[in-house]
């Protein structure tokens, strides 16, 4: 071999050789992956898959997880792995595969069937065209018959002949009408099924269009052996809100606080049996928080002012433009929605007297963890949530509360007496602010609201009327005299009676609420009658307080009275008729 020939074997070999060292990667192993866990913020949610893989031999290989949802947060993905294989993860890659039919198996065949109904519709509509147009045809025959002869020779038919012809047309009318009938009963129950599958349809919408993502990791495997893969990805679409069931009993003074999640996702993806958490993390508020700008102050400039009014207008033009496109897209969705009832399981009991005591169920506690900065409910029994934006009810945990109840009542305004309960959140958990139902001695009374309660802090649960406090409020007169030497004045005089009843087998405390007016001019003077000031005295905006501690049964009467003075000449508002 020459001289030359050797450097070029040489300078081949050297091209060659680090090529020779790469990890050569087998033909692409499609990953039979399932759902595991799904951990849910307010605003999406990170979903973890697993497979289970055999890894045949030692060596680079290429694992794909195949119809992901196509809005997934290619910026989110992380890989782990574990097992016998002495594996290194390499990289992983996302990509999106457009196809010409839905990936979603439910979105398809919701597809399907309107297509079917679609072809069905079309059918009928021609039936109603061909029953048209033999109605015209049978019409045009009935003019023609019993129109006028053109000319005196044309034949006539004879009576014999116009009976037969209006009994065909009788008889194939009746047909006609017969058919349209049950043409139209047809088509209204056609039309029902279709607006009932086009709805679902709109529910599953958000799940993707005819796309969907698939994610490729690399690995190279030192040996070959067993290996669980999990994969992790955010998707929107997905978000839970807090829900309470407050159950008071009011002869024992505790109440049991029901903390529930509800759970709504439209990603995409079907969750079946998964291990669920619910995160109060808020991760689209961002890691650090905001920075102020500049506030300036600056010399009145006109032309700038009118500058900034156009952009202004410009600016709310647009804003009430897509305002009104928000509320058609908003009332498109709630036409489309469905009711869900939503209702946790609850014991039956034995219909047999001879039975033993039934046990009443118990709602499952979820496991409470807490970071620096949020708190996570780790739900103990697996979930399942479909991927359609219904609502699903997951218990987080019951909280038995000790309870003080008091009454508040406004006469005046309402006769009747709202059970108020002083409590202390004695639960690890802490109760975020959310919609809360009140049920008192097992009715349900009222819907509240609960505010954001961390543990160990003192809150009041508003628990709606009690019909067990009966309360009343008239007026007893309105009496009006002149005053002042020589009749200068008026001075009216109203008094009001509140009565208050309790009902109930145990002693209640009630705190009662009126008002005084408040006289805003000098010239007008409001002097309080009765109760006399030193025993209630009235706040700057003329409010008063009694505080009553009721036996069972015990009624009480207050007497409310005062008196306006004011001058002929000065005409004042506010007074009742």
């Amino acid at each position: 071999m020459t001289a030359k020939n050797l450097r070029a074997f040489a300078a081949l070999s050297c091209l060659l050789s680090p090529v020779s060292r790469l990890p050569a990667f087998a033909a692409p192993l499609s990953a039979k992956s399932a759902i595991t866990a799904v951990t849910v913020y307010t605003d999406r949610a990170i979903v973890t898959r697993t497979a289970a893989l055999d890894l045949a031999a030692a060596g680079a290989a290429e694992v794909t997880f195949e119809k992901l949802p196509a809005n997934l947060v290619d910026q989110s993905l992380q890989v782990s792995g574990r097992g016998a294989a002495q594996v290194t993860i390499l990289d992983v890659a996302a990509r999106t595969t457009f196809v010409d039919a839905t990936p979603n198996e439910r979105v398809k065949a919701l597809e399907d069937e309107l297509r079917d109904l679609g072809k069905q519709k079309r059918v009928l509509d021609d039936r109603a065209n061909l029953l048209a147009m033999q109605e015209k045809s049978l019409g045009r025959l009935e003019g023609a018959a019993t129109a006028p002869p053109v000319k005196d020779s044309a034949p006539r038919m004879s009576i014999e002949e116009s009976a037969k012809l209006l009994q065909f047309l009788e008889e194939n009318l009746s047909k006609l009408a017969t058919a349209r009938q049950t043409l139209t009963a047809q088509q209204e129950e056609l039309a029902a099924k279709i607006d009932a599958a086009q709805r679902q349809l709109n529910q599953l919408r958000g799940s993707g269009g005819r796309s969907f993502k698939t994610v490729t990791v690399r690995l190279d495997a030192a040996t070959a052996g067993q290996l669980d893969l999990t994969l992790s990805y955010a998707v929107p679409g997905a978000s839970w809100m807090p829900s309470y069931d407050a159950r008071v009993n009011s002869n024992e003074k505790t109440i049991a606080l029901a903390y529930h999640g509800i759970v709504r996702q439209n990603t995409g993806e079907d969750w079946k049996d998964v291990a669920l958490t619910l995160s109060t993390a808020r991760p689209s508020l961002g890691g650090a928080a905001p920075e102020q700008r500049p506030w300036a102050v600056d010399v009145f400039d006109r032309a700038v002012r009118d500058q900034k009014l156009m952009n202004d207008a410009r600016t709310r033009e647009t804003a009430v433009k897509v305002l009104l496109e928000a509320q058609q897209r908003q009332r498109a969705e709630m036409a489309a929605g469905r009711a869900v009832t939503l209702n946790m399981p609850m014991a039956t009991q034995a219909a047999s007297a001879a039975a033993p005591e039934p046990l009443e169920a118990m709602a499952a506690q979820a496991e409470f963890e807490a970071s620096a900065t949020s708190a996570s409910f780790k739900i103990t029994s697996p979930a399942s949530v479909a991927s359609d934006n219904s609502p699903q009810k997951v218990p987080i945990t019951t909280a038995p509360l000790a309870a003080t109840p008091e009454y508040l009542t406004t006469p005046k305004l309402q006769p009747a007496a709202f059970l108020t309960a002083k409590v202390v959140n004695s639960s690890d958990f802490p109760l975020l602010a959310g919609a809360m139902n009140v049920f008192l001695d097992g009715t349900f009374v009222a819907t509240s609201h609960l505010r954001t309660v961390m543990s160990g802090e003192k809150f009041d649960l508003a628990l709606g009327a009690d019909e067990g406090i009966a309360v009343k409020h008239k007026r007893v007169q309105r009496f009006t005299e002149d005053t002042g030497l020589t009749n200068s004045g008026k001075r009216i005089t109203y008094e009001y009676l509140l009565t208050l009843q309790n009902n109930k087998k145990t002693a209640a405390r009630i705190i009662v609420n009126d008002q005084l007016p408040v006289s805003r001019n000098e010239k007008i003077v409001v002097k309080q009658l009765a109760p006399e000031a030193k025993e209630i005295k009235p706040t700057a905006e003329g409010a008063l307080k009694w505080t009553l501690d009721l036996k069972p049964g015990e009624k009480r009467e207050l007497t409310l009275k005062f008196s306006i003075d004011h001058p002929n000449d000065v005409q004042v508002t506010g007074l009742e008729p």
